[in-house]
């Protein structure tokens, strides 16, 4: 089989339309997961018991369900709750935000829980509240220490946002499949979506590393 390697240089340019929207996805799921992340993965330590429970079953509930099934959730069955259609881009970054969330709280949990004890209790010992001492002495410790599977975990984002093409949603693999659809070459659009996957992940691979050693986290 001879590859057409003239069509997969001319579909770069939409394939890397639809990259973009990866990314932008990718990016605003990640940021939205940071945040329900560090709430929720402070609530699964704090002593509140009903706030602890309920940061458990959402963390559990979420890591144990597919991606592809919480997308179907948002866009299919929340409607038939709210009585409105939900806008495909609004789906897609609700879905991936709060399955991003969830492995974000579990790497914010092991983060906090790897800076030893006596930090907590020395901030204590200052007068410090609880908050204080998490803001100010726990969280930049951790913080240096959760780079590295925050840039997994934003790797892993950037690909399974793929799963949004089901709804319809225009980004780089739905792309790649609407080129198949008038082209019929489904191997050299399937070779170069890879190659342009590669691209990203290997560029936030190095960002990462770039980051551990600007604050030399090994």
């Amino acid at each position: 089989m001879e590859l057409n390697f003239d069509l997969m240089v001319k579909s770069f340019p939409l394939l890397l339309a639809g990259a973009g929207i990866t990314v932008e996805i990718t990016a605003m799921s990640v940021f939205m997961g940071l945040i329900i992340g560090c709430l929720v993965g402070i609530a699964r330590l704090c002593t509140i018991k009903p706030l602890r429970y309920l940061a458990n079953v959402y963390v559990d509930f979420i890591r144990g369900t597919p991606l592809l099934v919480q997308i179907f959730l948002v866009y299919f069955a929340l409607p038939g709750i709210i009585g409105s259609r939900v806008d495909p881009f609004l789906a897609a970054i609700s879905a991936c935000s709060i399955n991003s969330g969830a492995y974000i709280a579990e790497i914010f949990r092991a983060g906090i829980q790897s800076i030893d004890k006596g930090q907590m209790e020395a901030g204590r010992s200052l007068g410090m509240s609880w908050a204080q001492t998490m803001r100010y002495i726990i969280m930049p410790q951790a913080f240096k220490r959760i780079i590295p599977p925050l840039g997994n975990e934003f790797i892993a984002m950037l690909k399974d946002s793929s799963l949004v093409s089901v709804i319809g949603f225009e980004e780089l693999t739905r792309r790649g499949q609407l080129i198949i659809a008038r082209t019929y070459a489904s191997f050299e659009i399937w070779m170069a979506v890879a190659i342009v996957y590669l691209v990203m992940t290997f560029a936030v691979a190095r960002f990462t590393g770039y980051l551990e050693r600007r604050f030399d986290t090994k």
